[in-house]
């Protein structure tokens, strides 16, 4: 169960990550890198980072972001009034992909029933 000071923390730890990975990182690889959510656990130790990419190999953009993980960490200790910072653990979204999935097979669908009530209207022309 999240508690609203584990969330402040959480959406905090999300936009801060954003602002170090756009002006403070150097590494190419993370260019197009976005931070959908972040979960701490209870005793705020660990931290998953969810990201995902809009252009690029998900699977590089990880490697470089836990290579990085480290400067990461002492950037978000001195913009964080936090005792200890979490240790950070990257995870790619898939849930934007599958999003995207979901909505093309709901096109496919909608067409497919738009081409077979106009098949219907073509072959029974009286009934409208």
């Amino acid at each position: 169960m999240a508690t609203a000071r584990s969330r402040r923390i959480e959406e905090q730890i999300r936009h801060e990550l954003a602002v170090i990975c756009a002006r403070e990182l150097r590494d190419p690889r993370v260019a197009g890198v976005s931070f959908t959510a972040v979960r701490v656990a209870r005793d705020l130790e660990h931290a998953q980072v969810f990201f995902t990419v809009l252009t690029g190999d998900a699977a590089l953009v990880g490697k470089a972001l836990e290579h990085a993980s480290g400067f990461v960490r002492s950037q978000l200790a001195q913009r964080m009034d936090l005792r200890t910072v979490p240790k950070l653990t990257f995870v790619y979204d898939v849930s934007i992909e599958r999003g995207a999935h979901l909505s093309h097979l709901i096109d496919q669908a909608v067409a497919e029933d738009q081409r077979y009530a106009q098949a219907e209207a073509d072959a029974n022309p009286d009934r409208q």
